[in-house]
């Protein structure tokens, strides 16, 4: 049934994406789903090497990577399908790669050469390297997320040119991958610029003088992937490290946020998915009345209506990943949509199963509590939907100066 996987055999894909997805699948399915438990009960702030071994031996820390350089060279659809098959068995898992990939998608869009020679040849290597993309703080989270906000950001971490080079000064919080993460693009404002309308992009290494890894969170779910602070303190970071230009970080946030979604809409439709998948299963085997429990009209429109939120939203982000795939600029409307469906579409599926499970998925044991965790983490990041609204709304009435 379609429901229980990406259709690996999508017209659009290319050969060796179909390739990929597939591999990824069984991985997904016999390496990171048995596991997932394990690392949701683990202490706070640790990482499964060995697991992230066996999926950067696959390719998933080079996914967006050309293939010409070594990577797997996967589109927006691929890469999407990718991280709905490994948030269907733990979607903490599919964000430490998917993080570590959102580091790597300012460095592929600006096509830098050196800038990519220098910070993407790690990804290729023998060992796994993780990365981040440090832009949330405590006080700014649509202020640097919508423009038309950008004057009223606080206490922003800046950035001070000093001869050839900035000085990095704030803090960065709820970054994932932050407390293993080798590298990070960091959003820092210009000295003498309001808010954060002098949003700049630098390329940082995070092993060094100046940077600190500060508190790592305790979060409700993806506790699999680890989330923290990153402090600097006139950390250094060369001239040549800026991505575009000087206060292009606006442009750079929007396009990088507009394909970001795609991929976080893929995420909570695995969610979904893996809610769906676990409410089939049990109204196929468990009788009350002398009926299985779909054949019971109650049960049945709930099932029904999970089946339909899961389509629904895995069309919605096919759809916003062809056209990101298709399109310069990269869209707004359709990335914003789809996570916005697949948001809601984790949270209402998890909520059903659990009432179609019962008592049964109200033990600790049975990983229904992980997953209703988990589901509301898509709604958080990479834009709320009041925040989605918004963008939804000012691409509905063009709003001049806001796009």
């Amino acid at each position: 049934m379609t429901f229980t996987h990406s259709p690996a055999d999508h017209p659009l894909l290319q050969p060796h994406e179909s390739d990929v997805l597939r591999t990824v699948a069984t991985f997904a399915r016999e390496v990171v789903g048995p596991g997932a438990a394990e690392r949701d009960a683990i202490e706070k702030g640790q990482v499964d090497w060995a697991t992230v071994r066996e999926g950067h031996a696959l390719g998933l820390l080079r996914m967006a990577i050309p293939r010409e350089t070594g990577g797997l060279g996967l589109g927006q659809l691929a890469l999407a399908m990718v991280l709905e098959e490994l948030a269907s068995a733990d979607p903490g898992m599919a964000l430490v790669f998917g993080a570590t990939g959102l580091f790597q998608t300012p460095l592929l869009v600006c096509g830098d050469p050196r800038l990519q020679e220098r910070y993407l040849a790690p990804f290729l290597g023998p060992e796994p390297v993780l990365a981040c993309n440090a832009v949330a703080e405590q006080f700014n989270g649509t202020d640097l997320v919508l423009p038309q906000n950008s004057p009223h950001a606080q206490n922003m971490t800046t950035a001070r040119r000093s001869g050839g080079e900035y000085l990095l000064n704030g803090t960065k919080r709820y970054i994932t991958n932050a407390p293993f993460a080798t590298f990070a693009t960091v959003m820092a404002n210009l000295e003498d610029h309001p808010g954060s309308t002098g949003l700049t992009c630098f390329v940082t290494d995070l092993e060094q003088d100046g940077v600190e890894r500060g508190e790592t969170h305790d979060k409700v779910g993806y506790r699999t992937a680890p989330a923290g602070e990153l402090v600097f303190t006139d950390a250094r970071v060369p001239e040549e490290n800026v991505i575009g230009d000087e206060r292009g970080g606006w442009d750079l946030n929007v396009t990088v946020g507009n394909l970001t979604r795609v991929g976080c809409a893929a995420i909570a439709t695995g969610i979904a998915r893996h809610s769906l998948t676990r409410a089939h299963a049990w109204c196929g085997e468990r009788r009350q009345g002398g009926r299985l429990l779909y054949e019971h009209q109650m049960s049945a429109r709930k099932l029904a209506d999970m089946a339909a939120r899961v389509s629904a939203a895995r069309a919605l982000y096919v759809d916003a990943a062809v056209k990101a795939d298709t399109i310069l600029p990269t869209p707004a409307y359709e990335p914003a949509v789809a996570k916005l469906v697949a948001d809601r579409a984790a949270i209402d599926n998890a909520d059903a199963a659990m009432s179609l499970i019962g008592a049964q998925a109200f033990q600790r044991d049975d990983g229904m509590d992980r997953v209703l965790r988990d589901a509301y983490g898509p709604r958080i990041y990479e834009g709320s939907p009041e925040a989605l609204a918004l963008v939804i709304t000012d691409e509905l009435y063009d709003i001049p100066g806001v796009r």
